[in-house]
């Protein structure tokens, strides 16, 4: 529905179509902004031979969301997947100035 009132507000013309589509997004996302995310679940992942492990804690907004099969299942795969980068710091601002790696490629 949305795809089509913006169509028709752009009159017909698809780029514009999804520029309104796109602005619409970012005033849904800023209402959005506020809420706090106090619910969630930490999840660990120890790989064969205990040599490597990782863990993540991965929050939403209710606790039903927390309690679901796929929830579970996204924290379970991001565990996985930060032990297998071996990331060198956990957070943008333990890079330190001056490094030779972009802060968002040292974190991955």
């Amino acid at each position: 529905m949305n795809c089509r009132n913006a169509l028709l507000e752009a009159k017909g013309d698809r780029e514009k179509a999804l520029q309104i589509l796109r602005q619409q997004g970012l005033l849904q996302a800023q209402k959005k902004a506020g809420r706090s995310a106090t619910e969630g679940i930490i999840k660990a992942y120890i790989h064969i031979g205990g040599h490597i492990g990782a863990m993540v804690e991965l929050n939403c907004e209710t606790d039903f969301v927390a309690r679901t099969d796929e929830f579970k299942e996204l924290a379970h795969h991001l565990a996985m997947q930060v032990a297998a980068t071996g990331p060198r710091f956990v957070s943008r601002e333990e890079v330190p100035e001056g490094a030779d790696i972009e802060p968002e490629t040292a974190c991955l």
